[in-house]
């Protein structure tokens, strides 16, 4: 739960304070055109499982473009993984995660749509507000759709005969299964 704390201004302050800017409407589009293979899960608290962004399906190659117009914070290696990283006008960090190369570079400004680099077989997008990751499908104008699943009674396995999401996904994290349906 987040906690608001409120400051009392005299009328002096109201007089020179400096008056507040709108913030800025921005328009996100998907970062690649490919199958969306795991969706937004945040973590139950820092450090637990989760998946902080989205999961493209991508062909290896592919251009990955920039959401919206920015200025680039971060454009190179972490690790073993080439990332970029871009800020934009409505406060919103778009990152761009175990890209195949890279085109841009950190200080630059982008355009929605520009080439940012090219993708590998799988293209994270994640999406943060100040510290706070953020579903980037709310971005792209995604509605959330609920769906609603009967319980199981006390003592009985859900989805008998079924399988887990887990089970489906194995430890690559789907990328054979989806590489197995292009």
């Amino acid at each position: 739960m987040g906690v608001a704390v409120l400051g009392v201004a005299s009328p002096a302050d109201a007089q020179t304070a400096a008056p507040r800017r709108p913030a800025a409407v921005v328009s996100y589009r998907p970062p690649v055109e490919a199958p969306v293979v795991d969706a937004f899960r945040p973590p139950a608290h820092i450090g637990a499982p989760g998946n902080r962004g989205l999961e493209y399906a991508t062909r290896p190659g592919t251009a990955v473009r920039s959401a919206a117009p920015g200025v680039v914070l971060f454009a190179g290696r972490v690790g073993s993984g080439r990332h970029v990283t871009v800020a934009h006008p409505d406060g919103v960090r778009t990152s761009y995660s175990f890209l195949r190369t890279v085109a841009v570079a950190a200080g630059e400004r982008v355009e929605s749509g520009d080439i940012l680099g090219t993708a590998g077989a799988l293209l994270h997008f994640g999406a943060r507000i100040g510290e706070a990751y953020v579903d980037p499908a709310v971005l792209l104008g995604a509605t959330v759709r609920a769906r609603l699943v009967p319980a199981a009674p006390p003592g009985v396995p859900p989805a008998v005969g079924g399988s887990t999401r887990s089970q489906h996904r194995g430890r690559d994290g789907g990328a054979r299964r989806a590489a197995a349906h292009r």
